[in-house]
């Protein structure tokens, strides 16, 4: 088999590995879990190492997607994955604007610190670190920061603070993608392009950019990725409607009474997480010529 095949092979071998585990966990386990540390005459207490299996709290895996199919919340509406669509869709196109803004700031730093050296001691512990910041925390301070600034008469929907939130998860790996694929040529070849008389501009365009493909490709599928999950993330956060995250926090709360709707918005964040991911693997496909060496980058 080829590689892609492989790899196409292995990913529903461990699809089904996981479908076939929560199956034989919910069979075999404990129906209340396993509490240790319980006291005798107080509820609650002690400390649940183990999940329940009961069919409120872990529903079999045909349920959940026989859920879909079913009405939303009863009666004459449409049934469960018609909502589910239009909320991934809402929160995809979010994402693929924080993608968009999160790779050209990405970029733009990249750039700066493989030019300047003082630039990358400078930039990059400062960008590194921003990684650390809680993604919860960070974003009810942009949604803050965004109605203040259409209070001031400067219109700013509460989507472009989703959108700006999954650009800050989405800038990392690229500014580091970037930086270490722009220094990726060999020594001999920018000496070569400064023998022919080749300035910074030339020698980017000709030498090194084609020579970042093989590091860039792998940090914009992992950005578009971090975008799904900081467009999710920020949804919940920051309360906004029409999107899978909002829609996972409502049904959530009707887990008790609706145990396999929850999953219907959840099975939706996974797929928007797999057409990001594979919509720049599409795009990398006419950069073949400059993947070389992708695999051990």
């Amino acid at each position: 088999m080829t590689r892609r095949t492989r790899a196409l092979v292995w990913g529903v071998v461990g699809v089904l590995a996981v479908a076939a585990l929560w199956e034989l966990y919910k069979f075999a386990g404990p129906a209340e879990g396993l509490i240790v540390g319980a006291v005798a005459g107080e509820p609650g207490s002690g400390v649940m190492i183990l999940p329940r299996t009961h069919d409120r709290a872990m529903p079999h895996i045909w349920e959940m997607f026989a859920r879909l199919g079913q009405s939303a919340s009863g009666g004459a509406t449409p049934p469960l994955i018609v909502p589910v669509i239009t909320a991934a869709l809402t929160t995809l196109g979010i994402a693929a604007a924080g993608w968009a803004i999160g790779v050209v700031v990405g970029a733009a730093l990249g750039l700066v610190m493989q030019r300047w050296r003082l630039a990358e001691w400078g930039m990059l512990p400062w960008i590194v670190l921003s990684q650390t910041v809680p993604l919860i925390a960070f974003a009810p301070v942009i949604s803050s920061i965004g109605t203040q600034i259409d209070r001031s008469g400067t219109p700013w929907p509460q989507w472009f603070s989703v959108a700006i939130i999954a650009s800050y998860l989405a800038f990392f790996p690229v500014a580091i993608g970037a930086l270490q694929g722009l220094r990726s040529p060999e020594r001999a070849h920018v000496d070569l392009m400064r023998s022919y008389a080749a300035g910074y501009w030339p020698t980017l365009v000709r030498l090194r950019l084609p020579a970042a493909v093989p590091y860039l490709l792998p940090a914009l599928r992992l950005a578009a990725a971090n975008a799904v999950l900081g467009a999710v993330v920020a949804e919940v956060s920051i309360g906004m409607r029409g999107g899978i995250g909002r829609m996972l926090i409502q049904l959530a709360g009707q887990a008790s009474s609706d145990p396999a709707a929850p999953w219907g918005p959840t099975f939706g964040a996974i797929a928007l997480g797999l057409i990001a991911a594979g919509s720049i693997a599409i795009m990398g496909l006419g950069l073949s010529n400059y993947r070389r060496g992708e695999a051990t980058a």
